[in-house]
């Protein structure tokens, strides 16, 4: 699955800064007032300054690199699922309430696909460890229960990765094909004979 978003910026939202290599850059993906997808892009230093938009679909702290000549562009422009969730899993970002739902139903996602694989539970209970399968990176997701509420619950952010349909409509069809796959198969009843 991709999504189509700006690449990062070159300058810092808030201070119109230019970023320089090595720079913490903290990216937001939102909801802007008008219904559209954006994206926030800004030193870490300034992140108290940020007038904050109606709606975080999720947070990533990233170190700037420039985009190089031999770039290609139209590659920059597509944000895969992996990317995000790689993104949202790696450690400089920690869960919060915002990325956690998202970063849960991207690595269901990716594990459906065949992208990550659990390799194991944390100590504590808490995080399951996938394997990122092309680049064998470890990252640890809160283990949290992935029932017809919490599909709800992070609609609208499902609706940016998936592209939902009308507010009115309820829970897209999406989040329904994917409770469906993943719920347990009906018990069938005994046979008589």
């Amino acid at each position: 699955m991709e999504l189509t978003l700006q690449p990062i910026s070159t300058q810092c939202c808030v201070s119109h800064r230019d970023f320089v290599e090595d720079d913490r850059v903290v990216c937001y993906l939102v909801r802007e007032a008008d219904g559209l997808l954006g994206r926030r892009d800004l030193l870490e230093s300034e992140a108290a300054n940020l007038e904050r938009p109606s709606e975080v679909l999720c947070r990533w702290v990233i170190d700037y690199q420039p985009r190089r000549v031999e770039d290609n562009a139209d590659r920059a422009l597509k944000l895969t699922a992996e990317n995000l969730f790689l993104a949202l899993a790696d450690p400089v970002n920690p869960p919060d309430e915002t990325n956690t739902p998202l970063l849960q139903f991207l690595a269901l996602m990716l594990e459906r696909k065949k992208a990550i694989k659990p390799r194991s539970v944390t100590a504590d209970g808490l995080r399951t460890v996938y394997e990122h399968m092309r680049t064998h990176q470890m990252v640890e997701v809160p283990i949290g229960n992935l029932d017809a509420d919490f599909f709800i619950k992070i609609q609208g952010q499902l609706d940016v990765l998936v592209g939902g349909p009308k507010k009115t409509e309820g829970v897209t069809s999406a989040v329904a094909a994917v409770v469906e796959q993943t719920a347990p198969p009906p018990e069938s009843p005994p046979s008589n004979g």
